[in-house]
């Protein structure tokens, strides 16, 4: 009995959402069509670079 007791007890693993949308240009991702880069879906590798060069940007901004 205790050894159920402990199975149970344990908290389970939260839920993992699915992205949906590309991070580039937040159109919905086809199945067919996706390009995986650093833990994250973009719809195509243009897309990743366009979102690269937006985050670094702003960093480049500020020092001029």
């Amino acid at each position: 009995m205790a050894d159920t007791e402990q199975k149970t007890a344990t908290p389970e693993q939260p839920a993992v959402e699915k992205q949906t949308n590309c991070l580039g240009c937040n159109k919905p991702l086809k199945k067919l069509r996706t390009y995986y880069r650093n833990g994250k879906y973009y719809c195509t590798k243009k897309c990743w670079l366009k979102a690269v060069k937006k985050k670094e940007a702003p960093e480049g901004e500020q020092a001029k």
